[in-house]
């Protein structure tokens, strides 16, 4: 089997290929993870994918498959990226708030031997129920979700944050298996 390496050093996707039975390495990417504007279009989320998948070619010296990810919270068609303080995190929360969403992410696999590009986007929704303002700081001093998108993790949401989610809870939490596994049937 050819070495898989994970250009990325998130604990939610490394989890997640673990999970699935992957051996890989881990190298995350240095590409820049923030979108120029934030108007959302599965073309802006693919092409952060894709360079990081193509920073973390240029990082090794052999042949391998790489994976990379980008996951954006969309709402409004505004991508909600990683929040940088409490006040950010606490708007886009505010904003979230009774509100449905999207949760896309896009995933890269690039085989270094072939040159075999492969690419896909998931879109998972997911809405809240309408949260007070006491909830919202209580999650963001408990959880600091300032490494994620949209400013929360999914898997550690109190019970009652959560309406409804439609798609798959992977692919809010950051990779989808089923779609991941459907590119690498083509590369490995």
């Amino acid at each position: 089997m050819k070495k898989i390496v994970l250009a990325s050093k998130s604990p939610r996707r490394i989890k997640i290929l673990k999970d699935m039975g992957l051996e890989f390495e881990i190298i995350p990417s240095l590409a820049k993870e923030k979108h120029d504007d934030n108007t959302f279009s599965y073309e802006k989320v693919e092409e952060l994918a894709r360079q990081k998948v193509f920073n973390v070619s240029e990082q090794i010296s052999y042949n391998a498959v790489i994976i990379s990810a980008d996951t954006v919270v969309v709402l409004d068609g505004e991508i909600m990226n990683k929040p940088k303080t409490e006040d950010e995190a606490f708007s886009m929360l505010r904003k979230l708030s009774g509100n449905e969403h999207k949760v896309v992410t896009a995933i890269c696999v690039l085989d270094t031997e072939s040159k075999k590009l492969k690419q896909t986007a998931v879109t998972s929704t997911v809405r809240f129920n309408n949260l007070t303002d006491e909830q919202i700081k209580s999650y963001i001093t408990e959880f600091r979700p300032f490494d994620k998108a949209g400013s929360y993790g999914i898997q550690e949401l109190p019970d009652n944050w959560i309406d409804s989610i439609s798609g798959s809870l992977e692919n809010i939490i950051g990779l989808c298996p089923k779609a991941l596994e459907t590119i690498l049937q083509g590369v490995l």
